[in-house]
């Protein structure tokens, strides 16, 4: 049910309030109905073509065999577990610094589509962990710090929920994403901080990629795939409790004048 709270404007820093002009509902839901095929059907094409490419035509590893092939959905996963989370920690900032009318919302959508891609990456590692290290799990420092994200994500989706004030859930929430950002420079740096089990970045900003182009291109396909993939399930759940919040505002106007 909508509250008063929710809609009497609260004042912000001058800076936020070109923010603001893309928070407007129907706005919003224009601008993303546009956009959304435009992540939705090539998000679609290009895991079809990626998972394809690496699963039956990239070859396999002259270490790990087939087994690398893993890597095709891991990687992507592994990426989009640390990218939601820093989704999720911005949308905090803006929500507790220039309350940005949808950045609670988008917070809330982000966590659970975070977490299910913070357990892929995690289940798909211990599918490769078996037959690398025979082990199903070993207490890693990436693969610890991987886990204590995913814990970070239901941490948040409880949190946002535990309270009858949606306001107060939503504060709390925004406070515990944006500590938990101390955890992604661990995830990213733990195999150069210690000595680890789990092998060295893949890809790197900073030197030239750990594999061959045979396996590269379909690689970076699938990341490009997965991301675009994430960005329009986020964007539809988001258009979706847009819409929702807006319906239940009508039936509550309706209410209060019968």
């Amino acid at each position: 049910m909508l509250r008063a709270v929710d809609t009497i404007p609260i004042p912000m820093p001058a800076g936020g309030r070109s923010l603001h002009r893309f928070a407007n509902p129907g706005r919003f839901l224009r601008i993303s109905g546009r956009v959304l095929p435009f992540l939705a059907i090539p998000a679609l094409v290009l895991t079809v073509v990626g998972l394809a490419w690496g699963l039956l035509v990239a070859p396999p590893d002259y270490q790990q065999g087939d087994a690398v092939r893993i890597i095709y959905i891991h990687v992507p996963s592994a990426w989009l577990a640390s990218g939601g989370y820093l989704s999720l920690a911005i949308c905090a900032a803006l929500s507790l610094v220039w309350r940005h009318p949808l950045a609670d919302l988008a917070a809330v959508e982000i966590g659970p589509v975070g977490a299910a891609f913070t357990a892929l990456c995690l289940a798909t590692g211990s599918l490769w962990g078996k037959p690398m290290w025979g082990a199903w799990w070993v207490w890693d420092a990436r693969l610890t710090s991987v886990l204590v994200l995913f814990f970070l994500y239901l941490g948040h989706i409880a949190l946002v929920r535990a309270f009858d004030d949606p306001v107060r859930g939503y504060r709390a929430g925004a406070i515990l994403a944006l500590a938990g950002v101390v955890n992604l420079p661990v995830i990213k740096f733990s195999v150069d901080w210690w000595n680890t089990l789990h092998q060295p970045a893949t890809l790197s900003l900073t030197g030239a990629p750990s594999m061959h182009v045979s396996m590269l291109w379909p690689l970076l396909v699938c990341i490009a795939g997965f991301s675009l993939g994430f960005a329009a399930i986020v964007t539809a759940r988001l258009r979706a409790a847009v819409m929702e919040r807006r319906i239940r505002g009508l039936l509550l106007a309706q209410a209060q004048t019968v």
